[in-house]
């Protein structure tokens, strides 16, 4: 711990090594070490468990994730101005971090640690929610991971746990709930960040659940929301027609009225669709 704590301030390591953020990749870093370390501590006790980190940066949250305890992190990094500081922590945590160059869209985890894995990270906002989809939709369940920690804007964290019949509910919410307990830990406003952002962000804690919580073929589910919600202001009898030509007597079967809206549907009626269509 000694010599994680003796690295120097990141807004020093940010000026040595010329790491202002870019937009386009998606940056922005925290740099209170505080806020990084409850980051951490949010999914849970690290000690055990290996730790997926994509978009590091200079390193913020990888030394909360380090000095928290973690096992083994594997930080992915697509910006190669960052690695050098990154390899500074490395060096402070002898055999702990495993600093990757490369995009986190095409990174296995499960090649380079050992389970338990949770996956924690200040996710680069263009790729947030692409990856989300990603770590929610696996071709097996339960997933490598056990649990996902991660910092999002705010929007897309309400979208995340919202419920039927509000604005925020959508895609998301369904496939997130569907197989995860999903909650928000906390919110942060912009100027926690360098540089600030233009809204508030919230980190969401998601919990891999052993089984989904109502049955339902993964491959129907993603196709009948992405139909669904795309266009969510259509009674459902529309927008679903391109799935099935009877789909109003589909949509019966689930229980469902076909002159119903999307973001009125719960959980539970959609996974009874999805059978419905797959049959």
């Amino acid at each position: 711990m000694s010599a994680l704590a003796d690295l120097p301030p990141l807004r020093a390591v940010i000026a040595r090594h010329g790491l202002a953020a870019r937009k386009a990749l998606g940056q922005n870093f925290i740099l209170d070490l505080n806020l990084t370390r409850r980051i951490a501590r949010t999914a849970g006790d690290l000690s055990g468990a290996d730790v997926f980190e994509v978009g590091p940066g200079p390193g913020g949250l990888t030394r909360g994730l380090l000095m928290e305890g973690a096992r083994h992190v594997l930080a992915v990094e697509k910006d190669p101005r960052c690695l050098h500081a990154l390899e500074e922590i490395a060096a402070a945590a002898p055999g702990r971090l495993t600093v990757l160059q490369g995009d986190a869209l095409e990174i296995d985890p499960r090649d380079h640690l050992t389970p338990p894995i949770r996956i924690v990270a200040n996710l680069p906002y263009n790729v947030g929610t692409e990856l989300l989809v990603r770590w929610l939709t696996p071709p097996v369940w339960p997933p490598a991971w056990e649990s996902l920690t991660l910092m999002f804007q705010r929007e897309v964290a309400d979208r995340i746990v919202a419920e039927p019949g509000s604005k925020a509910y959508g895609r998301l919410a369904v496939l997130a709930q569907w197989r995860c307990d999903a909650r928000i830990a906390f919110t942060l406003p912009p100027a926690a960040f360098t540089p600030p952002p233009k809204v508030a962000s919230a980190v969401v804690h998601l919990e891999a659940l052993p089984a989904p919580r109502f049955p339902a073929p993964a491959e129907a589910l993603q196709r009948l929301t992405a139909a669904a919600f795309n266009q969510r202001r259509k009674m459902l009898r529309a927008a679903l027609k391109g799935l099935a030509p009877d789909i109003e007597d589909r949509l019966a079967e689930a229980g469902i009225a076909p002159t119903a809206r999307a973001e009125t549907v719960p959980l539970e009626k959609f996974c009874a669709l999805a059978r419905a269509l797959a049959r």
